[in-house]
């Protein structure tokens, strides 16, 4: 027996957490349902000041349920969901659940050629998108293209003043109104209002298992390009458990959570989709982070938890600070998704007189494993402690079997309710990640000290991490080399102050070409979503290659270290 089996960090644990969670029996169905019977008169969402009730809310997804079953939606379907953060989303995700189905999430903000691969991959013939982006997916080629596409025009839900507003003939409120919504080219439009307007689905239809899939959520995981990881109703309701369990002074039905996450993201997706709705609370959504809209929506409902990464609290509490701003309402914040600087934690506690602590997951994990304790026993620097359930071992990269004795570096591998099924239609890279006896290889090089807190020290996989999001080199890689003058290209990721990564590319031209990273940017835009640009593009004369011709990434970064020093 190890220390890893002695479980040190259990002493870390604040005063209430427990060191497991109870077997989950419930659906995130079934957890829905007892939040909507327990809560029916709490307010569950806000959207730029309307509410939706959880009654209401229980309702919406009754009807969107009948709906999608009237347009041949059944158990296993995959269901595509293309939606910023708006309450049609969360009904919609719901909905897709109670029939048994399986929800796909993407980011709205993708190319078209980043959104095929998906659909390619997944194959959804039913697929609800936000009207900015119908246009794109109507247009997919036939081998693909969708049975039903049903277009959300998220400005539906916001209050009446703020719909008014938006129509005025001024060039404000046009600006403001393109950025919202637009109307898709086709005539034949099925719209979301067209989809809940019918009757609600029968109670006495099937409902899913705890072990059933509920969501396909792709990551670029430890290589390669994105692929989908398979996460049961069993890991996701696991997952908002321990959450539940680890914050122990959240109060049911009471708290305001803030969802300036994408909830088609993993992070955002467990903390406001399923845990928040798993206590009661209720959800302030935000199509995009803006501190504007954060202020203003904190005067009306103040926050009480909230989950975001290091760029958002530094910039909330920057302006809390300048603006005289009060957020002492948020007691407890958590950090996700990059490294949180511990002069960010110091900024944000002075601003709010609550706790920020940075926790570590991956979308493979539902996505959290691992999170600092809520109370005097964290430590900021680090990514605290396995979470209630959860089981750790430090080992050889080179051989998971073999463990790595404490304080020296080695791969995380994570276990646990919340791990993953595998990887769809991947069986080569499940057994890559995901041990036979459960264990999760994370590619993550750590120590863990002796009372079992875990510093995150290195990555084996290349993925690089930009405002909380996967890049993988490969794919703008891939893109940048099929601009007529490029001929070779390597891209990493350069650390920031403020905790994630900045794309950078190195370019080999063809001969006769002309430098010029404007264009080449503008090229990428044309074919990535704007966080996989490089913002630093530099020109070499020869990339370094191991001595089979692959392009060694590690000597690309360490030069371009090199020359920002």
């Amino acid at each position: 027996m190890t220390l890893y089996d002695h479980k040190p960090w259990l002493a870390a644990y604040a005063d209430g957490v427990p060191a497991e969670i109870e077997p989950q029996t419930q659906s995130l169905v079934d957890m829905m349902d007892v939040s909507v019977g327990k809560y029916g008169k709490s307010v569950a969402l806000e959207f730029f000041g309307a509410t939706t009730t959880y009654a209401e809310l229980g309702d919406q997804i009754d009807r969107a349920a009948e709906g999608l079953r009237r347009l041949g939606v059944t158990k296993g379907d995959r269901v595509a969901l293309v939606l910023p953060n708006c309450p049609q989303h969360v009904v919609a995700f719901y909905a897709a659940l109670r029939l048994g189905a399986v929800v796909v999430e993407h980011n709205p903000l993708y190319t078209a050629k980043e959104l095929r691969h998906q659909f390619e991959d997944h194959g959804a013939k039913v697929s609800i998108v936000w009207d900015k982006v119908y246009d794109t997916v109507a247009e997919f080629p036939s081998d693909i293209r969708q049975d039903r596409l049903i277009s959300v025009t998220m400005t539906d839900e916001f209050p009446l003043l703020k719909r008014m507003a938006l129509r005025l003939p001024i060039s404000k409120a046009k600006a403001s109104r393109a950025l919202l919504t637009t109307t898709p080219a086709s005539r034949r439009v099925y719209g979301w209002d067209k989809l809940v307007a019918g009757r609600r689905l029968s109670r006495h239809h099937p409902r899913p298992a705890v072990t059933d899939i509920a969501l396909l959520q792709y990551t670029s995981g430890t290589t390669g390009s994105p692929k989908g990881a398979i996460l049961s109703h069993g890991n996701l309701r696991s997952n908002a458990a321990q959450g539940r369990a680890w914050v122990a002074g959240l109060q049911e039905g009471k708290e305001n959570f803030y969802g300036v996450l994408p909830l088609f993201h993993a992070y955002g997706m467990t903390l406001c989709l399923t845990f928040a709705m798993s206590i009661g609370a209720r959800l302030v959504l935000f199509p995009k982070f803006d501190v504007d809209l954060v202020l203003a929506a904190a005067k009306r409902t103040p926050p009480t938890f909230m989950p975001a990464v290091p760029p958002i609290y530094e910039a909330l509490a920057r302006a809390a600070e300048s603006r005289k701003r009060d957020l002492s309402g948020i007691r407890f914040a958590i950090s996700g998704a990059m490294s949180l600087p511990v002069s960010t934690v110091r900024k944000w506690e002075k601003a709010t007189g609550g706790l920020l602590v940075e926790g570590y997951g991956m979308t493979e994990a539902s996505p959290i494993a691992l999170g600092n304790p809520i109370g005097p026993t964290r430590r900021p620097g680090t990514v605290g402690v396995p979470f209630p359930s959860t089981e750790i071992r430090v080992v050889d990269p080179n051989d998971p079997h073999v463990e790595r004795p404490v304080g020296e570096p080695g791969e995380l591998l994570i276990r646990g309710p919340q791990v993953f099924r595998g990887y769809w239609r991947r069986p080569g890279d499940t057994a890559a990640t995901l041990l036979p006896d459960g264990w999760l290889r994370t590619g993550d090089i750590v120590s863990m000290s002796e009372d079992g807190f875990v510093s995150v020290i290195d990555r084996m996989k290349e993925i690089i991490i930009t405002g909380g999001f996967n890049v993988s080199p490969s794919e703008v890689e891939d893109t940048l080399l099929g601009h007529a003058d490029i001929e070779g290209a390597a891209v990493v990721g350069l650390p920031r102050e403020s905790g994630d990564e900045t794309v950078c590319a190195a370019v080999v031209l063809r001969d006769g070409a002309t430098f010029d990273p404007d264009a080449v940017r503008e090229f990428c835009r044309q074919e990535l979503a704007s966080y996989k640009v490089p913002k630093r593009i530099i020109q070499v004369d020869v990339l370094p290659r191991s001595l089979i011709g692959k392009v060694l990434r590690r000597e690309v970064r360490e030069k371009l270290l090199a020359d920002a020093d």
